[in-house]
């Protein structure tokens, strides 16, 4: 497990910012390479010196935006002929109606959610989400997942054990909070849309 993480330090170490851009937009559009494996030996290189905070940050985050922008131009273009061989026209008039009403919210808190994050955008392009929307809501959670990756390379970069330990706290905790927020979130939606 060592040399897996010595080679994926190194890796990122000569690739530099340009390399975690191109790897986490392959993070973000449809080829499944979790973003762990990126975000945390960067934040380790941070600690010993050898990058910067914000520029790690910085490129994390234009490229998840731009996979993420992949994922919704393709569904936008090719997504309604293909989703329309599996489901009805009717479910997805209702899966647009959805994001109409909770595409902000459900691209938030999509970025955040392992094994989601990826796939947010199709959903999000076939509905036609508004793309300054799609951009900040995608900005913005990536932005947070990118900052918890990035803080636990930083302080425990050299200890596989405890970043796989806070890593699966921090992941329920934060899962926690994203439902109880998305909870309070449609409820509020519901009231405004009946008082509207």
């Amino acid at each position: 497990m060592t040399e897996i993480i010595n080679l994926l330090i190194s890796t990122i170490g000569n690739l530099g910012y340009f390399g975690i851009f191109i790897l986490m937009l392959l993070e973000s559009s449809f080829i499944p390479f979790p973003s762990e494996v990126i975000m945390i030996p960067a934040g380790y290189l941070a600690f010993k010196g050898e990058m910067n905070l914000l520029f790690i940050l910085i490129s994390g985050v234009l490229g998840s935006l731009v996979g993420a922008w992949l994922n919704y131009i393709l569904a936008l273009k090719y997504g309604r002929n293909v989703i329309l061989k599996i489901i009805s026209n009717n479910k997805l008039e209702q899966l647009e109606l959805f994001f109409t009403n909770y595409g902000n919210i459900s691209t938030f808190i999509g970025r955040l959610i392992p094994g989601v994050r990826q796939y947010i955008s199709f959903p999000a392009g076939l509905a036609k989400m508004n793309k300054i929307t799609f951009s900040i809501y995608t900005i913005l959670g990536a932005g947070i997942w990118s900052i918890i990756l990035i803080l636990l390379g930083y302080f425990f970069g050299d200890n596989q054990t405890l970043i796989n330990q806070y890593l699966k706290e921090i992941t329920i905790i934060v899962l926690i909070i994203l439902l109880l927020f998305s909870l309070l979130y449609i409820k509020i939606q519901k009231d405004t849309i009946k008082n509207v």
